[in-house]
């Protein structure tokens, strides 16, 4: 049995490694080419590196693609780049356009994943009749021992862990997925990068999201519809309306900074938070920071690798709705039609629909969901 499971020589097993041109990517392909395996790498052409969304060394644009040819010619293994520009479009910047248009925070880079990355791009693995597709993902892929079935679980790094972000992945693409890096830590993936010479060694993280320059979300929606920025009143949750906002597409869950709000608006002169964005009737609503807590969220489209997550049975939890946020306590209940209920043993701030929201057995990931909507057992809100 080879490193990536497989019963043959590595030189008979043909991988298809995803390369974003960074340094992860960068090491997965480098290292299953000095093991011998049939490495392809493939860039996906996302954007056109001088369209106007596109930062400069964002992923799958300009100087990554230059990257990840670079470090194919040098170890030795055929690289191709796809244009996969429409689809990228229309399944991750559309979706997260008109995402924020409803008043929702969305997470572009999970929607990637679950489309263009690891749906599309296995289909071209497919084709190109590889054993099996690697990522730089920092995630685990296990065997269990009990249902031989392939499981996913938190990267050992917890600082990079990235099973957030990979919540969506089917069973079926789980068994074609391989995770190399799954069980190091940044600093050995950086090491093995400088020994093996790649220019990519010291090249930084990117920090933010692919297509949306300098982290301003809002301009992206702006961009692309100029008709997202429309004033709206801001609204007190007892129903006053207090002050006039200049789009929902610039507030956010949670947020406290940048109101525009005067004093003397609540008895005490609490600071005011975003609560709830109500996008059918253009308006903010803002409240004190006790109204933020939520205790039920309300899933949908939901994807579930554990068998006693889909029969509607209660299942004790541990859940992430943010990326790097340590996992809470909470109770999974599934529907049929698709949705859960997830329940909270305490009430936690800023829970945003349109965010993830993953559950966890341990360190195994059993699925997750997008959030359609939070609320309070003590004071339901319908937010």
């Amino acid at each position: 049995m080879n490193s990536l499971g497989f019963d043959k020589d590595p030189k008979d097993t043909r991988v298809v490694v995803a390369m974003s041109g960074g340094v992860d990517s960068s090491v997965v392909a480098a290292l299953l080419h000095e093991e011998g395996y049939d490495v392809v790498g493939v860039t996906l052409q996302l954007y056109d590196h001088g369209a106007a969304l596109a930062k400069k060394g964002a992923c799958c644009a300009g100087q990554d693609i230059y990257d990840a040819r670079r470090v194919a010619e040098r170890c030795g293994f055929p690289h191709y780049v796809l244009d996969y520009e429409s689809n990228f479009r229309e399944s991750v910047i559309d979706d997260f356009v008109e995402s924020y248009i409803q008043g929702e925070t969305p997470i572009p880079c999970v929607k990637c994943n679950q489309t263009v990355k690891f749906r599309d791009l296995l289909d071209v693995a497919k084709d190109l009749d590889a054993d099996c597709m690697a990522t730089g993902h920092y995630i685990q892929r296990r065997t269990n021992p009990q249902t031989g079935k392939a499981e996913l679980c938190r990267a050992i790094d917890k600082t990079k862990d990235q099973s957030y972000f990979l919540f969506a992945t089917t069973q079926e693409q789980l068994d074609f997925l391989r995770f190399p890096l799954g069980g190091w830590t940044k600093d050995i993936t950086r090491q093995h990068a400088e020994r093996l010479e790649l220019l990519t060694a010291d090249k930084p993280d990117s920090q933010d999201i692919c297509f949306v320059p300098n982290g301003n979300y809002a301009s992206v929606v702006k961009k692309i519809r100029p008709d997202a920025e429309k004033p709206g009143p801001i609204k007190h949750m007892d129903g006053r309306t207090i002050g006039e906002h200049n789009g929902i597409v610039n507030y956010t869950i949670g947020q406290r900074k940048g109101l525009g709000i005067g004093g003397g608006v609540t008895e005490n002169n609490e600071p005011l938070y975003v609560v709830r964005i109500d996008a059918p009737n253009n308006a903010v609503i803002v409240g004190e920071k006790e109204a933020l807590a939520r205790d039920m969220i309300y899933i949908r489209e939901c994807n579930w690798l554990l068998d006693e997550a889909q029969h509607g049975t209660d299942i004790d939890i541990m859940l992430k709705f943010r990326s790097v946020m340590m996992p809470v306590h909470a109770t999974l209940r599934t529907h049929d039609d698709g949705s859960a209920l997830l329940t909270l043993t305490k009430g936690q701030y800023g829970i945003s629909p349109g965010q993830a929201a993953v559950c966890y057995v341990d360190d195994v990931i059993i699925g997750g969901g997008w959030i359609e909507k939070t609320d309070n057992s003590a004071m339901p809100l319908a937010a």
